[in-house]
């Protein structure tokens, strides 16, 4: 692998819900989109719209579930049949949830940590998931953590909360994360906007990120 391939930050956008995200996202191809089963979220798709979302998906960019103390099963099914790629568990799912998943599947496994202070971090670092995403509060508000605490991260992680184009390169630069996560940061009134999500993805490929030295 080149060493620009292997120290290019990825990009997941979050929440998208229609068709025109799809469309938007297959032109910018970032490495992750997301989709949000969770039924009290604003940016909940059905398992249909779901389906649908992941047809019109270039199949090079992979489709996360983002799900919230959802049903085993109901997890490893939309994983099974496709819909999705990856599953990203938002809420208060340990370590034994982790296992039974991984015995219903082999498919990757992202665990989101509420940053709160340094236990956080260590909670985060200590995870059996194949990745962890370091957020505030319960994902998607638009509010940032103190990034201070990113200082005690020993593993590759997603770095989510508050993240737009107005933020995103420092962030990159300084935190030097595996990959940045937003949903309200490229939004304009609970949509998806095409001309945020094209500039969050331009000002992170342009910025330099692991060669600082």
């Amino acid at each position: 692998m080149k060493q620009e391939e292997k120290n290019k930050i990825k990009i997941k956008l979050c929440g998208l819900m229609r068709p025109s995200d799809i469309e938007t996202a297959n032109l910018l191809h970032p490495e992750y989109v997301g989709f949000v089963f969770v039924k009290n979220s604003r940016r909940y798709v059905s398992l249909e719209r779901a389906r649908t979302l992941k047809e019109l998906l270039h199949p090079d960019i992979l489709a996360v579930g983002v799900f919230v103390d959802e049903e085993l099963e109901t997890v490893a099914a939309l994983l099974s049949a496709g819909v999705i790629d990856l599953v990203q568990l938002h809420g208060k799912e340990d370590e034994a949830y982790i296992s039974r998943l991984r015995e219903l599947t082999e498919k990757p496994v992202i665990k989101a940590f509420s940053v709160r202070d340094e236990k956080d971090i260590e909670k985060a670092c200590e995870s059996s998931a194949d990745f962890v995403l370091l957020d505030a509060g319960d994902g998607g508000t638009g509010t940032a953590f103190d990034r201070e605490f990113l200082a005690g991260m020993s593993r590759p992680y997603f770095l989510a909360g508050g993240l737009d184009a107005s933020n995103v390169g420092e962030a990159v630069k300084r935190w030097q994360p595996y990959a940045v996560d937003v949903s309200s940061g490229i939004e304009t009134d609970g949509l998806k906007d095409a001309e945020k999500m094209q500039a969050f993805v331009e000002i992170v490929r342009r910025t330099k990120d692991y060669d600082e030295s």
